[in-house]
């Protein structure tokens, strides 16, 4: 390793960001923002503070410093302004002079402390982006100063991550992704092998125990999905991009981006595929409800896949979106790009299986561009519970809701994941950490779009008993004529209780938007209550049955999550008596049109029962529950009308789909009509058999 090489930008990417200072341009514009944010850093006195509690003001200061340390670093390489490295400089020094007295910061939480936060994991973001920044500005730097930067600062901070903290450093999770990205790239910086095999291969230098490469094999599915879900990816890929930039620099014989047969484009494009159409993110496992690609981990992803798998018109309609770019070769290269397309085609529908081998189930996606140029998506989950046996326990993320659905059209998800409880970094609101009701409730199965047995939890929320089992795909088809299909099995999650879950999306001309048709049927040798669940936002508009209002309200249940839905309303179903609730969500209504064969309630319930510090969001949450051992659930789901309050504007406020019967229903096959306000009736039939994966939908 020689003492100064580039680690991102090299003197010609410099020289061609350097043309794009001044024009109308992606990266242009990018750049530019780069500058307003330094600025306004430069403009203040230099502020290096200590210990802060998390999320408080000492803990946004030091954020701050190796986040504007890192930018005027880089444009320090791109401009030759020498006030960004002399900035960089000063606060380094400043970083250094500090460091070796601090003792360790409080923590209010599991995780150990650093010298400046409250968990290790801060530490070592601090390690990465000072480390970048002072790769920008050494060359030439006063020996003197840059032995005292290094000396008391990044090494001592490496040597924290890896000996002082050896348990996080070799931990295979998305902590010990940033540890070693940051020593790693530390050490190429530095010039220090040790730092860097350490790094790679962990400290016992078996790529097995801890390390990128461990990392990397384990974290990541045949398909490239994140153990610990979407949220946790996009914050994972930006330490594993940035290092495996730095290794290809540095390190082009280990080929990283070739690795595991591009295992690191299939890690990016995962994330990109199972997003939102509006760049919101799934809230599979522990997630914010907010978190897009608009996350600096997936503007990463665009940059340097464009740059390693070349062109990809998706790609460069991603990046105008994200209105940023990462500065280097690849956003050259999309800024240089130019198609004909006024949209590119969406992401298709597809099923990204996970495990290692693609063995432990799999997230579906169906998507539907419809006449309107609406994107409509459904997302089915049954892949593994986010948890790894025999790893490290801070794998614990993972939520119990096999077989959740998740709907989207008109730009919002408006058949949702609650996602995690959790107020990050505002430390009023138990020290900005996961709240208890993120266990109590989140992660409960009543939580999410499933059905729920005996009130109770999946797997008796044991974390190591889920990671046992995961679903099984029965069918995934999209090339059916009018419709497309997605069926997967989840047994044993329930003692004595067999799922299988088939969700259709179907092109009827008697519906303005794709029908959504829901079949979920669970099989037992014993007599079970179960309650199908679903959870969205906005208001009630119209139920087909009278409602008995609770005049006082009383928790749902007493535990299993139960004990935060107040139970508000219901209504008797007879037996094959078809229901239907009609609901606003922004400007559209949406109606469920479902039948109990057996009978039983509706039930109108909403979250906050149980919650004395006002911790979760009030949403509505509508069940119906039957009683019964061989139960299936029958539901047509369906988008329809316009509502503007403006203009006092409504059409369409009631639903086509008119009642729900079932034909026939074993475990060999299961048979539904759907019958409409206008239009002929259809026939769907479902073969239920396993390895016999198939559907028919006919008129009636």
């Amino acid at each position: 390793m020689s003492a100064w090489s580039p680690l991102f930008i090299d003197n010609d990417d410099a020289a061609a960001l350097r043309s794009h200072l001044n024009q109308d341009t992606l990266l242009g514009n990018t750049l530019r923002q780069y500058q307003q944010q330094v600025e306004q850093w430069l403009n203040q006195p230099l502020n290096v503070p200590g210990h802060g509690e998390g999320g408080g003001p000492e803990h946004a200061q030091h954020k701050l410093n190796y986040q504007m340390m890192s930018l005027a670093g880089r444009l320090w390489l791109i401009t030759q302004d020498s006030r960004y490295k002399e900035a960089v400089i000063r606060t380094l020094t400043a970083y250094a002079d500090i460091y070796p007295h601090l003792g360790n910061a409080v923590s209010l939480d599991s995780n150990p402390p650093g010298r400046l936060f409250h968990q290790t994991l801060n530490e070592d973001m601090f390690l990465l982006y000072a480390a970048e920044a002072w790769h920008c500005v050494k060359h030439g730097c006063d020996v003197k100063q840059s032995l005292h930067i290094e000396t008391h600062l990044l090494r001592l901070m490496a040597s924290d991550a890896m000996y002082t903290h050896a348990a996080t450093f070799d931990i295979v999770h998305n902590h010990g992704m940033w540890s070693v990205a940051a020593v790693a790239i530390c050490g190429y910086v530095l010039g220090d092998e040790k730092m860097v095999l350490n790094s790679l291969h962990g400290l016992q230098r078996d790529n097995l125990s801890g390390g990128f490469f461990a990392q990397l094999d384990k974290l990541f599915s045949c398909d490239g999905y994140y153990v610990e879900g979407l949220y946790y990816q996009r914050f994972a890929l930006r330490p594993m991009l940035l290092l495996a930039e730095a290794i290809s620099r540095y390190q082009p014989e280990l080929n990283i981006w070739d690795y595991q047969d591009r295992l690191i484009q299939r890690a990016c494009y995962a994330l990109f595929a199972l997003a939102f159409p509006d760049g919101t993110l799934p809230a599979l496992n522990d997630a914010s409800k907010t978190m897009n690609l608009r996350d600096e981990g997936a503007v990463m992803a665009v940059s340097l896949c464009w740059q390693h798998y070349g062109e990809d018109a998706r790609l460069a309609e991603l990046a105008h979106w994200q209105a940023t770019a990462w500065p280097g070769r690849g956003a050259l290269q999309i800024t240089q790009y130019r198609t004909t397309q006024e949209k590119a085609a969406c992401w298709p529908s597809q099923i990204v299986r996970d495990g290692k081998e693609g063995e432990r189930g799999a997230i579906g996606v169906l998507r539907f561009r419809d006449k309107e140029q609406d994107d409509n998506m459904a997302l089915l989950y049954w892949g593994g519970h986010g948890n790894i046996v025999g790893m490290h326990s801070a794998l614990n993320h993972g939520h119990f809701d096999g077989l959740h659905l998740s709907l989207f059209n008109r730009g919002r998800e408006f058949l949702r994941d609650y996602g995690f409880g959790r107020w990050v970094n505002i430390e009023p609101k138990f020290g900005g950490r996961y709240i208890a009701e993120n266990s109590s409730y989140c992660k409960q199965t009543v939580a999410h779009n499933t059905v729920v047995v005996d009130e109770g939890c999946q797997h008796n929320f044991d974390k190591d008993r889920a990671a046992l089992l995961h679903g099984e795909t029965h069918f995934f088809i999209t090339d059916h004529p009018s419709s497309q299909g997605m069926s997967a099995r989840c047994n044993g999650y329930w003692p004595g209780v067999n799922q299988l879950r088939t969700v259709l999306m179907l092109d009827l001309p008697q519906c303005e938007k794709p029908l959504l048709l829901d079949l979920f049927s669970l099989i037992s040798a014993q007599t079970h209550q179960y309650d199908y669940c679903l959870h969205g936002r906005g208001q009630l508009i119209n139920t087909s049955s009278t409602l008995d209002y609770a005049t006082q309200w009383r928790p749902l249940g007493n535990q299993n999550g139960y004990q935060h839905l107040w139970d508000c309303a219901r209504s008797k179903i007879g037996a094959n008596q078809s229901t239907q609730f009609t609901w606003l969500d922004g400007d559209t209504f949406y109606s469920a049109t479902g039948v109990l064969p057996l009978g039983g309630e509706f039930i109108v319930a909403q979250t906050g029962a149980s919650d004395p510090q006002f911790n979760l969001r009030v949403e509505p949450a509508w069940l119906w529950r039957t009683q019964g051992d061989n139960v299936l659930f029958a539901t047509a789901i369906e988008s329809h009308g316009y509502f503007d309050e403006a203009s006092e504007t409504s059409r369409n406020a009631r639903p086509q789909v008119s009642r729900i019967e079932v034909l026939e229903h074993n475990v060999e096959q299961s048979k539904v009509a759907v019958y409409f306000v206008q239009g002929d009736a259809v026939s769907v039939t479902v073969d239920n058999r396993p390895g016999c994966g198939q559907f028919t939908v006919e008129p009636l």
